[in-house]
């Protein structure tokens, strides 16, 4: 499972809303910081495109990953470019509750109270 879970952060740092959706369960419950969780596939792929479209770049970098039978921990950095060149890094940890192969329940614990603010 690592691998798939690998691949789709490379499928977000694209910044490609279908390929992340690709990962999801039909029925995905997503949630994504502070923002209301969004329920369903295309609902998620929505909002994800909103977001990439809302910035210019985003990397990731993992520190660790924990595996369990139904769930991983992922936990890492964010690197986000801002349409004005500017980026902000910012640490993260996502909730991963797995449906077979796919994510049902996706949660992301990450503070991006700075991203569209510049200094």
């Amino acid at each position: 499972m690592e691998d798939k879970i690998e691949a789709l952060f490379n499928d977000i740092d694209s910044m490609d809303a279908d390929k992340f959706v690709s990962y999801l369960d039909e029925n995905v419950t997503f949630t994504f910081g502070n923002a209301p969780s969004v329920i369903g596939k295309e609902n998620t792929r929505m909002a994800v495109d909103g977001f990439f479209k809302s910035i210019k770049g985003i990397s990731h970098k993992k520190i660790r990953m924990w595996e369990h039978p139904d769930s991983i921990l992922y936990q890492g950095t964010s690197s986000y470019t801002r349409h004005d060149g500017t980026e902000l890094t910012v640490p993260f940890l996502n909730v991963f509750i797995l449906n077979g192969e796919n994510i049902i329940d996706y949660k992301i614990y990450i503070d991006l109270s700075q991203l569209y603010t510049t200094s």
